[in-house]
């Protein structure tokens, strides 16, 4: 999908996702959590970046109990904004290297990673981390998680903007200067995950931020945003289902699906979406293309390898500059979806089926540890 046709279908799209959400309100707590035994199959290396952490302020001060999704707000510009916060336990086993505490560097001090975690149209921050399950994850590993809230109703992210302009931008760049003056937080160990709408939001924030996020992950919407004034090359690690009913995998919008959601009748709306599918092109255009653009622009080849890792699962890789990667797990037959997620299952009549032989969640936080500032 274009970037103009995300502008042009963001409202829709939004009220789709506030449609699943409602939908699904009633579901229960076994519903919402990954499956427990599923591994991150398509993860190509367990290898984790080395390099001394780089402390934040916050490292300064005595660190505060563990939370769960706890409400954080933030005032930014006079707009009051929040965010939901997951921190393990002061004392927990870190994965920054220095992994333990020695006899000068109590084990509360060492600066942990931070993911933040952008859900998509409508869905809000309370129904992600439900979906993603990446704060328990990242109690149990010893990382940040922050889920951060957009605005508006439905709730979305302003993607279509750039600079000082876009009031999501700076929601950004305030809740990490909050988080990195009262957390300890190695600032050269902070990524960035989304789904959907979150996924066009973290594709913009690897344009514009490029300094500040060490990677990022797409689920199911990686875009190349126009202009990318990118500092430098930015790990990238996506899935998209090639059965996706709402973003195609080769490019359009599934309005079908979306008039199906939303109750309405009559004819699609006259535009350059479309309402029907086309065979699957695993090279073409779409996502595809997108995926082999952010090859190139991070000085990778743009000849890619496929390695079928699991029978739903094809693995596309490319050779990347040191420092770098560009990963695209294929997900076949795959909707519009977290792979590994219940909460995803659960409203598969919608989007699509969830694949349970890769964990999105597992597998995004196996990438993000290869890379830092």
């Amino acid at each position: 999908m274009t970037n103009a046709m995300a502008k042009r279908w963001a409202g829709p799209v939004s009220a789709l996702a506030l449609a699943l959400a409602l939908g699904c309100s009633g579901c229960s707590s076994s519903a919402t959590a990954n499956s427990p035994g599923t591994n991150g199959v398509a993860a190509t290396t367990q290898a984790i970046a080395t390099g001394a952490p780089v402390p934040s302020s916050g490292c300064a001060t005595a660190q505060p109990a563990a939370v769960a999704n706890a409400r954080q707000d933030i005032d930014v510009g006079g707009v009051a904004r929040w965010f939901l916060l997951t921190t393990p336990a002061p004392g927990a086993p870190s994965p920054t290297h220095p992994a333990k505490a020695t006899p000068t560097v109590a084990a509360s001090t060492i600066p942990r990673p931070l993911v933040v975690d952008f859900h998509g149209l409508a869905e809000g921050a309370t129904i992600h981390s439900a979906t993603t399950r990446f704060g328990a994850l990242g109690q149990r590993q010893g990382f940040v998680v922050a889920f951060p809230n957009g605005t508006g109703s439905p709730v979305r992210w302003d993607t279509t903007t750039q600079g000082s302009s876009n009031a999501d931008l700076q929601f950004v760049t305030a809740m990490l200067e909050q988080l990195e003056s009262t957390l300890c937080i190695d600032t050269s160990r902070v990524y960035a995950s989304g789904l959907s709408d979150g996924s066009f939001m973290v594709s913009l924030l690897a344009c514009t931020m490029s300094d500040r996020f060490a990677a990022i992950a797409a689920v199911s919407g990686l875009q190349m945003p126009e202009p990318c004034p990118t500092t430098r090359h930015v790990p990238i690690l996506t899935f998209h289902g090639t059965a996706d009913p709402i973003l195609f995998f080769n490019g359009g919008i599934g309005t079908a699906t979306l008039n199906k959601a939303l109750g309405r009748t009559g004819s699609a709306p006259s535009s350059s979406t479309t309402t029907t599918t086309r065979p699957v092109d695993l090279h073409g255009s779409g996502y595809p293309a997108t995926v082999q653009a952010w090859a190139v622009k991070d000085g990778c080849r743009p000849r890619s390898s496929d390695t079928k890792v699991a029978s739903e699962i094809i693995l596309r890789t490319y050779p990347c500059p040191k420092g770098t990667a560009v990963e695209f797990d294929i997900v076949i037959g795959g909707g519009h979806s977290w792979p590994g997620s219940r909460f995803s299952q659960s409203i598969s009549s919608i989007t699509g089926q969830t694949t349970f032989q890769i964990n999105a969640t597992r597998s995004i936080w196996a990438f993000f540890q290869r890379f830092q500032l």
